[in-house]
């Protein structure tokens, strides 16, 4: 079988860490293996166990970094990135973003009160969701977080609320935009067959209703258009049907100071991918919003924007450890590892893709075998790969795989009772604990058994 250079030769790119399938500090040390943030991945297993969460804080400062830069290089005026917490929301993830000046969007109690006790002011929170509690908004009212409208029954409810306080509330309403841009149909979001927003036949209307509200401002608008998108084209599209929406606005009277793009910079998850730099995103995007609100002889309005997967994805990986085999003559090998899709839905949730490569022998400098890597969940479809080319390894090698940082751990579950990983963040050769792991007893702290059910005997 012919040897393939391995993605780890790869040039790594400093200024868009999406563009790069590892974290940036990525190394192979001199006994050939692989280390990240300055640490033996090998070390941190012996020591916090596996499957195993690692964040490497240099790339996701670099990654901050990179929209800050190019915020500020295209666009003129005011503007807030935005970090999209359902990527992976932590008290570290809302600490570190706000250490690094950007705002938080959060569509939960949860994740709102994540934000707060991390360290994110309320004035640069945004409160998102299409069916929000009447618990949720109150929350979000009483902490003056600014709540993006999504449908009319978040209306009503914020309308009773502001009468009953006699009290202005700033308000944003997302609409759908109409735009269909080429990734899974779980994660489109902008096209007119949504769940989110408003509907753009329907914002004539929604202007006018809103113009008769006492004390609902409406001063921003929001529209998404999904994740992990590769062209650029749409987000131009997105940028000139905002400005236009914000002309309809202001036949009605409404002043609109605030222009939320959202994100869906895609990022490299394998070879095959090619997203664009953070850059050329901040870039097409700014000059689209820029050039339209010239032709029509309006003031820039302040730009946000909501990254999420290209911020954290790429800083972090998952660490497993092989268990059984099973070989299938003439069909395939299973490798079975001791995590699986209560650590990691995406694989079985969108067919996701991934890379991957033995720690003790990142390069694959040896014969290399096909294995179809299985969790360890009572499903058939619990599979991370189908087919990945790995050196010989045995029970007890370790398995590293990339791009893990976003969706991996906030979507993770307690499937089979299996307690979820701990989260490790590594920099400079230190690693901190930022996320205890799960114990089984954990898992019991919520059930109750009712009295009638306890053997007194």
């Amino acid at each position: 079988m012919q040897v393939k250079t391995s993605f780890l030769k790869n040039v790594i790119n400093l200024k868009s860490p999406n563009k790069n399938i590892v974290p940036i500090t990525t190394l192979i040390n001199n006994d050939g293996k692989l280390s990240v943030g300055g640490c033996s991945i090998e070390d941190l297993v012996e020591k916090y166990d596996s499957p195993l969460y690692i964040l490497d804080e240099i790339t996701l400062r670099n990654s901050c970094r990179a929209y800050k830069k190019a915020l500020k290089k295209y666009y003129p005026v005011e503007s807030l990135p935005i970090y999209a917490s359902k990527a992976n929301s932590s008290l570290f993830m809302s600490n570190f973003i706000a250490s690094e000046g950007f705002g938080l969007d959060a569509v939960s109690e949860g994740e709102l009160l994540t934000a707060l006790k991390g360290g994110v002011h309320n004035e640069k929170i945004v409160f998102h969701g299409n069916n929000k509690s009447n618990k949720e908004i109150e929350f979000a009212v009483q902490q003056n977080i600014k709540i993006i409208v999504d449908n009319d029954n978040d209306l009503e409810r914020l309308e009773k609320i502001s009468n009953s306080l006699n009290h202005d509330l700033q308000i944003m309403i997302r609409f759908t935009p109409g735009i269909e841009c080429h990734t899974h149909e779980y994660i489109r979001t902008g096209s007119f067959d949504s769940k989110f927003g408003f509907g753009i036949e329907y914002l004539n209307n929604l202007f006018e209703l809103i113009s008769n509200k006492k004390h609902l401002k409406l001063t921003g608008l929001h529209a998404h258009i999904g994740s992990q998108i590769f062209e650029l084209e749409p987000h131009k599209d997105l940028g000139e049907i905002m400005v236009n929406v914000i002309l309809q606005a202001k036949k009605f009277g409404h002043d609109i100071k605030e222009l939320n793009v959202g994100g869906g910079l895609g990022i490299k998850y394998t070879e095959d991918d090619d997203p664009p730099s953070i850059d050329e995103w901040v870039k097409t995007i700014s000059f689209s919003v820029i050039n339209a609100c010239k032709k029509n002889k309006l003031n820039l309005p302040i730009l946000m924007c909501e990254p999420g997967r290209s911020i954290v994805a790429t800083a972090g990986v998952t660490v497993y450890k092989i268990g059984s085999f099973k070989e299938i003559p003439g069909i395939r090998t299973y490798l079975s590892v001791d995590g699986g899709m209560s650590d990691n839905p995406r694989p079985i949730t969108y067919q996701s893709n991934y890379s991957a490569c033995l720690v003790s022998n990142p390069l694959n400098n040896s014969s290399l075998n096909k294995y179809t890597v299985a969790g360890k969940h009572c499903e058939s479809g619990d599979v991370l790969f189908k087919e990945l080319e790995l050196a010989n390894c045995q029970t007890g090698d370790l398995i590293c795989v990339f791009g893990t940082g976003a969706y991996n751990n906030s979507m993770s579950s307690n499937y089979n009772r299996i307690p979820r990983p701990a989260t490790i963040l590594v920099s400079n050769g230190e690693a901190e604990i930022i996320q205890r792991r799960e114990l089984p007893n954990d898992l019991l702290k919520y059930d109750v058994l009712p009295d009638r059910f306890i053997n007194k005997s």
